[in-house]
């Protein structure tokens, strides 16, 4: 059973929310199929701690504003790999280095991507 249209318009709002904090290479993964906790997966990159931090607010306002409640929030310490639990949603926010060495698309490549509309088109805009 494919992620629910609500967790999928989450994921999209978060990702808007990263990127705005220019959080680069947004990528929403369905793992409705293979796990009992979530139906997506959003991995973000930053390029620093300072973004990575900026970023994880951006993410949890929007998630407030959209009625999402945070149920963990691991990793924001050293920002390295911060998580935030959403529920349906799941938010990875990497540093890029690490999100290359986790490999988490790697992991979950045998599952359908989530179409992130308004990232899309921002991108081809440039």
């Amino acid at each position: 059973m494919p992620a629910t249209e609500h967790a999928a318009e989450l994921a999209a709002v978060l990702a808007h929310a990263a990127t705005e904090k220019k959080a680069e290479s947004a990528v929403a993964i369905d793992v409705s199929d293979r796990l009992p906790f979530a139906d997506v997966f959003l991995i973000v990159s930053t390029a620093n701690e300072r973004q990575a931090r900026a970023v994880v607010d951006a993410v949890d306002e929007a998630a407030f504003k959209a009625g999402a409640k945070a149920r963990a929030r691991e990793g924001l310490e050293e920002l390295r790999w911060a998580l935030l639990d959403y529920g349906e949603v799941v938010v990875h926010v990497f540093q890029a280095e690490d999100r290359e060495y986790y490999g988490l698309e790697r992991l979950w490549k045998d599952c359908p991507l989530v179409p992130l509309p308004a990232i899309e088109l921002a991108a081809t805009r440039g």
